[in-house]
């Protein structure tokens, strides 16, 4: 059973830290896929559709983007979860949108935030295979405001 993960909160040294890369040593070690594992089902009780490792006190580049409706995004569109290590955002579209956008480390506050409407990102899986995705809408976004944890930045700072 997966275990339920405390959640940084805005103020928090660990936030402002710009994480650590995943080693090649670390990909599809027992540690990466229990970390994974548990950001997983700490996201999903708290109705988030992604997450980051600095969000729950491990300063290393993992995200997961798990978009899907839930309380606090009942538009959101359904797909299946995706753990991106050391991802890094390869282009954005000219095209920037603004969407609300919350966070499990800054409950109880949303805010308007503009973010390029498609992304190409290239990422690491668990096992340590090399993909690229190019997202749009949506789950775009979820990858930029996730990335951004990684870089030590809130949503809240782009208000």
């Amino acid at each position: 059973m997966s275990t339920i993960l405390a959640v940084a909160q805005r103020g928090e040294a660990i936030l402002k830290c710009i994480a650590s890369p995943v080693l090649e040593t670390e990909f599809n070690s027992t540690w990466l896929h229990e970390l994974a594992q548990s950001m997983h089902a700490t996201m999903q009780i708290k109705s988030g559709v992604g997450i980051a490792a600095p969000q729950v006190y491990v300063s290393k580049r993992v995200i997961i983007v798990a978009s899907r409706p839930n309380l606090r995004y009942p538009d959101a569109p359904e797909m299946d979860a995706v753990v991106m290590l050391n991802p890094e955002i390869l282009e954005m579209s000219e095209q920037v949108l603004l969407g609300e956008e919350g966070c499990l480390s800054v409950e109880g506050e949303r805010g308007q935030v503009a973010r390029a409407d498609t992304i190409r990102v290239r990422y690491f899986t668990l096992v340590g295979a090399m993909m690229e995705l190019t997202l749009s809408g949506f789950p775009a976004r979820i990858v930029q405001h996730e990335v951004d944890h990684l870089n030590g930045i809130l949503f809240v700072d782009r208000l």
